[in-house]
């Protein structure tokens, strides 16, 4: 597998991931910059592929975090990267696992239901962007993970927000949900989804997060707002 050494939170993150295929990007630093984790506690990626949230979670807070991924090549990177990753898939978790639970889960599933989009070339890429486990199979392994008053972060595409809240039974509350827009005026593309094991409060749709400044793309170079800056690049917190 042809590699690359890739930087994130301005250089202060470098992960290994493959030159083709499935490969981390802002998704995975802005799902990290919105866990509300401490110092000491402890955290659980899903579907943690080369590791780079977990490492920009790491870069935040002191936190305790284990990945699980199912792909053994991506297993391998993320242990390379220094991330404490186990193979297993969501259905089959290892027994180290099963036995523990955790203050915070994060995840981001496939964005893709196979019937919405042709096949990746890649093996690799396919499998992290179509859905072959059911949302509601990652939301119900996130909850019986997590510890009660334990938070569930997830980053999904704004077309499938229906089906993640739809998956999230009476087990989780206090549901929040952070759009992530390109543009001012432009539809958001992504969501981020915070909800809490045993949280009673109402549920909060937040006023959108833009992503770039000005009205459309006008010439090369990078264009986020502060906000997004700060977190891209500097490691800064996202609160939902």
């Amino acid at each position: 597998m042809t590699q690359t050494r890739d930087a994130f939170l301005g250089g202060r993150v470098q992960a290994i991931q493959p030159a083709k295929g499935f490969r981390s990007g802002i998704d995975a630093v802005l799902m990290a910059a919105a866990v509300p984790a401490q110092d000491g506690q402890s955290v659980l990626e899903l579907g943690c592929g080369a590791g780079v949230a977990s490492l920009c979670l790491k870069a935040r807070v002191d936190a305790q975090v284990t990945g699980l991924e199912r792909q053994a090549d991506y297993v391998a990177l993320a242990q390379q990267n220094g991330v404490h990753a186990l193979h297993g898939d969501l259905a089959h978790m290892p027994d180290l696992l099963r036995r523990q639970s955790f203050d915070h889960v994060m995840a981001n599933p496939p964005y893709y239901r196979p019937s919405d989009r042709s096949a990746a070339q890649n093996a690799g890429r396919e499998a992290a962007l179509a859905e072959e486990t059911p949302l509601f199979a990652w939301v119900d392994a996130a909850i019986r993970r997590l510890k009660p008053k334990g938070y569930l972060t997830m980053i999904q595409t704004a077309d499938r927000l229906p089906d993640v809240l739809s998956a999230m039974d009476a087990r989780l509350g206090a549901v929040r949900v952070l759009p992530l827009a390109p543009r001012v005026g432009k539809a958001a593309h992504l969501v981020l989804v915070q909800a809490r094991k045993g949280g009673r409060t109402p549920f909060v749709l937040c006023a959108p997060l833009i992503l770039h400044e000005g009205a459309r793309h006008e010439k090369d170079g990078e264009s986020y707002t502060e906000t997004v800056r700060r977190v891209l690049r500097d490691g800064a917190a996202l609160p939902i």
